[in-house]
């Protein structure tokens, strides 16, 4: 990160703490079903997006990238860096983040709201992300009716 965006990145931290701490002393009811619906989708979304082109790119294209990119690398890069990409077009789209106290945001309905937001997303968007095989034909019906 650059001086400019490590300040800031400081600044809104201790800005969370301070909140924190005085959200401490107070009792917080845990989140409504709204907002656990908004953390959710909130999570969600970028998670369909990441699984379909994961698997689109991979079904397609996969070994390519493996034998070029991973054997030189020795890593497979593409997750990385694709989730970034997904989840920065997740943010300019207007994807909001949901408004949670520090406190509400630690509690286990939230966390477990996230977490299965995460995974019914990339299994949303790892089975629409295999659009490609329709346009696979099949090798084998081929090589029968060569024969």
């Amino acid at each position: 990160l650059h001086s400019t965006e490590r300040s800031c990145l400081l600044r809104e931290l201790h800005r969370f703490e301070s909140i924190a701490i005085a959200q401490e002393k107070l009792e917080v009811a845990p989140p409504s079903p709204g907002q656990l619906k908004h953390v959710f989708f909130h999570n969600a979304l970028p998670f369909v997006g990441f699984g379909f082109l994961d698997n689109a790119i991979m079904i397609a294209a996969g070994t390519q990238i493996e034998l070029s990119i991973g054997v030189v690398l020795g890593i497979s890069t593409m997750a990385g860096k694709l989730a970034g990409y997904v989840e920065a077009l997740a943010s300019r789209l207007g994807l909001s983040i949901p408004d949670l106290t520090p406190k509400q945001a630690d509690m286990w309905q939230t966390r477990l709201s996230a977490h299965l937001g995460k995974a019914i997303g990339v299994t949303i968007g790892c089975l629409l992300g295999m659009f490609p095989l329709l346009f696979f034909g099949d090798e084998e019906e081929k090589l029968e009716e060569k024969k």
